[in-house]
């Protein structure tokens, strides 16, 4: 709100968790806090990142061959929180949302401290039980807005979009 207020951008760094390392991953946090960023966005590694540039992709393949799952990204959050209170957002796929489990991610993730997730191939008409489990425990659901998106593509994105 501040930031529209003031009619300025928002810095919102991505990093891929795990990418080289975990370790690695929150030293970059808070850089990223130092330098100033927003919002931090945690992409969560994943074998097909289908919307991700090449870079991203080859970021993720990278942390997979280290073993970081969603479990690791969730858990390095709650470590993060003893050191600052950044906003972080995950960035993932609905697969590892699913197999993780929405009900026990949306407790999990609240716990940690998860500010947000965009689930960027989850649409807002199929999201329903999505939606409800994460609005329930406080985490902000985003969705995507495309080039092309209409008008009233963007009112409903907007309305089912939180935070």
């Amino acid at each position: 709100m501040e930031l529209r207020e003031k009619g300025q951008p928002a810095f919102i760094p991505y990093i891929t968790v795990g990418d080289p390392s975990l370790e690695v991953t929150a030293a970059l946090v808070l850089e990223f806090e130092r330098a100033g960023a927003d919002i931090i966005e945690f992409g969560v590694p994943f074998s097909d990142p289908l919307a991700d540039g090449t870079a991203n992709q080859e970021a993720a393949l990278r942390a997979l061959k280290h073993n970081v799952s969603l479990h690791d990204v969730v858990a390095l959050v709650k470590t993060l929180r003893a050191r600052t209170q950044i906003p972080l957002v995950l960035f993932t796929y609905f697969n590892p949302v699913l197999a993780y489990g929405l009900e026990q991610l949306a407790s999990d993730a609240a716990d940690a401290g998860v500010d947000g997730i965009l689930c960027v191939d989850l649409p807002p008409e199929e999201a329903e039980e999505y939606k409800r489990c994460f609005d329930a425990k406080g985490i902000c659901t985003i969705f995507l807005v495309a080039p092309t998106s209409t008008p009233e593509r963007i009112e409903l994105i907007c309305r089912h979009s939180t935070g």
